[in-house]
Formats: C-alpha cells, structure tokens, sequence
C-alpha cells in the first residue's frame, strides 16, 4: 500500500521503521520544521536515513499542501503524532483517507495533553486509539482501540512509553491489515461521553497544597515530565519529578518539606507523604536530587511550599 506519513519524534520514527520493515511504499514523509540551534526531528533523520522524500510544511493549510498531497497518489495517510492541524480536504485525498493515533479512550479525553489529563484525573484505565480523523479534533470513527490499566504510581511520561506507545505501534499494523482487507470498522464515536480539555501547561501545574493528598499526587504524576508540577520557595518555581505517595501523614502543614535524603524529598501533603526524587528549580533546565539541592543550599527540611 502506498503510504504518506506525516508526524514526529520517536513515535512517528518507530511508526516508518514498521511501515517500512512490514513492506509498505512509504511515498512521501511530512515532518515537522527544523528547529533552531537543535538537531532535526527524529522522522526527518531517519527518513533521510532511508533515501525518502521529506516535506517540512509550518501549515497544512496551503493550496500548495493539497495540491502536493493530491499529486502523491497515496492510498494512505497515517497521522502518528501530529501537533498541526491537518485540514479535511488534505486528510481526505488520499484514496482510502487517513488514519490517526491518538493516546486515549476516544472520545474521552481528546486533545494534545490526553495522558496528562488522564493522570491528573485520576483515570484508572485509558487506551490507544486509531481513529478515522475529520474535521473536528479527534472527532472521527474508530477504527482500532485497545484499553491499558493506569497504574497507581504512573506518570504521563511512564504510561506512555511503557504501555501506550509499544501498544499504538502495534496496533498500526493491526489496523494497516484491517484497511487491507476491507473490514476496518469506522465506529461512531460515542458523544455523550465526549471530553476535551487544553494543552496542559504552566497555568494547570501549579500545586495547591490545600487540595486533597490524591489529588495532589495525581497533579505532580500528571505533569511529570512536562510541564512539570510546581510550588513556589523564595520566589522561584520548584517543580517535582518522579513521585510516590505514601498514606503515612506527617505531623507538618500541607506544603512542608519534612525530610531531604538519599530516597527524595519528603513533602506533606493532606493525609499523605509525598516523596519526588527529582526536582527542578526555575530557570535552571537541569533536574536533580533533592539531596544535591540540599547540599547546595537550594532546598532545606523545615520548609514550607507555596
């Protein structure tokens, strides 16, 4: 089958190593713009690896797109990882249309941050989905969908690299096979149980140690590992990585730091012990030990977080 794949990073990556060890005719790869002072994203390079054509659009919005993605003659197009919007009549001209993944229980939780809005939510189980895409944002009928349990101690990014990301390259070939064969299902989505939520960022990531201690836990797992969950200590923005809950609770204020030691740093919360092992001080980029921090007068038990 010939496909058109547009996408980025390491899953639209692994997604072209599939296609492309599975036998398809890969005809055209659309990724995304090369960014300044930083190495070309990972589909471009590994595309260029394979001898393959690439575009890199900043829109699918152009005549120019349509009419290049009409001249393609693909039967397929296959949305893996996609940020852009991608216009109807761009997803709709390849002979079979397109197909898109997305990492939730469609149509609960649509949007770019579905797995962070899984965790913060509290979700005990999500999916990967690969749907029909249309107009809307990701409105389209189902085409393959397999549920994943969220564990206690996921974060956003442990969910999706360990389960839903081996799990949608999977399920591709699954459902290129469908399309093969003429039996992909298009299963309406069921719009009663529609959500949609942002992009989540600093705005939704701010802790507030006045909420419950789950609901606290589930912000910090949520936001690990962007944008990352923060509280305020001498005017600059503390952000907690690699958590975990302990239904132990300190005899503290929510929001103090009750220990830093070579487990993490011990926060605590409303009926609960949070420990992160990693933390981040703005605007320092580099996640460290709590205890490093300690060491360099940068954190301190005792302290109470805003």
């Amino acid at each position: 089958m010939r496909i058109a794949l547009i996408g980025q990073a390491a899953f639209a990556e692994k997604a072209l190593d599939v296609l492309v060890q599975y036998g398809e005719e890969i005809v055209h790869i659309f990724a995304p713009p090369d960014p300044p002072s930083r190495r070309a994203d990972a589909l471009k390079e590994k595309a260029t690896k394979l001898g393959l054509a690439v575009s890199q659009p900043k829109t699918f919005k152009t005549d120019e797109i349509f009419e290049q993605f009409k001249s393609l003659g693909a039967d397929l197009a296959v949305l893996a990882n996609v940020s852009l919007i991608v216009p109807e009549r761009v997803l709709f001209a390849p002979r079979l249309q397109s197909v898109c993944f997305h990492p939730s229980m469609l149509p609960r939780h649509r949007g770019a941050s579905a797995i962070n809005w899984t965790v913060i939510q509290g979700d005990a189980e999500t999916a990967i989905t690969w749907f029909w895409p249309d107009k809307g944002i990701d409105t389209g009928p189902i085409l393959v969908q397999r549920r994943v349990p969220v564990g206690a101690d996921d974060t956003t990014g442990s969910l999706y690299f360990n389960k839903l990301f081996p799990l949608g390259i999977e399920t591709l070939i699954e459902s290129i096979e469908l399309i093969k064969s003429g039996k992909a299902p298009r299963i309406a989505q069921d719009e009663s149980q529609a959500s949609y939520e942002p992009p989540c960022r600093d705005e939704h990531a701010k802790i507030d140690f006045a909420k419950p201690a789950h609901e606290v836990y589930n912000l910090v797992r949520g936001c690990d590992p962007q944008p990352g969950a923060y509280a305020s200590l001498d005017g600059k923005r503390v952000r907690l990585y690699d958590p975990r809950c302990d239904a132990a609770a300190p005899d503290a204020p929510a929001g103090t730091v009750v220990a830093i030691d070579a487990d993490g740093m011990q926060i605590a919360l409303r009926g609960a012990t949070l420990t992160v092992k990693r933390v981040r001080i703005d605007p320092d980029p580099k996640k460290a030990a709590p205890a490093e921090l300690a060491v360099a007068g940068a954190l301190r038990a005792g302290a109470r977080l805003g």
